[in-house]
């Protein structure tokens, strides 16, 4: 693993050929019982998670346990261990975002399959409902994310529309957001 100091002096961010980044072996690490490639796949998918809840910049309470139910739901984990793998995804999110964000995606794009690949699209436009609607900022990371995961347009729409009274570009600025009950 790539230590801080060289982090520091700019060394790239890969350290073996199997192509994970720094972020996804840590998550890995934190998985150890489970299936190295199933760990893996977690590791990205929660990072991923945590890439589109920061976009505006905050990753509210209510985000972070949505994004604990997803990763325990798709990872079928108990829920110590699903909080475990988001906190390390978004403390690697906000340390390594950028480019990091980019390798991430890129991996999750190779290790997943196109149904897995429109499952997290779903899920991030789940994440980025979560507080206070969809936020263009969002939205414009969220269709980011799909085209670097080689998804289609049409994709992207389809889990938009899942969701579509929650996109705050949809809204009428007089109401504001629509708050839950």
């Amino acid at each position: 693993m790539t230590s801080w100091f060289e982090r520091l002096k700019g060394r790239a961010s890969r350290t073996d050929d199997k192509g994970d980044t720094d972020t996804v072996r840590r998550i890995v690490g934190e998985l150890e019982r489970l299936d190295p490639a199933r760990a893996r796949y977690l590791a990205a998918f929660a990072y991923l998670l945590s890439r589109v809840s920061r976009a505006d910049l905050k990753i509210g309470p209510a985000e972070t346990e949505r994004m604990s139910d997803i990763v325990g739901s798709v990872g079928e984990l108990p829920a110590s261990q699903s909080a475990l793998v988001v906190e390390i995804a978004k403390a690697q999110s906000r340390m390594f975002g950028g480019t990091e964000d980019f390798l991430v995606t890129r991996e999750f794009r190779d290790i997943s399959t196109l149904d897995q690949r429109r499952e997290l699209l779903a899920c991030l436009v789940e994440i980025a409902a979560t507080e206070d609607g969809i936020s263009t900022i969002e939205e414009a990371e969220i269709s980011k994310v799909a085209r670097e995961l080689d998804l289609t347009h049409d994709d992207y729409i389809a889990a938009l529309q899942k969701r579509s009274s929650e996109r705050n570009v949809l809204r009428n600025p007089a109401r504001g957001p629509t708050t839950r009950e």
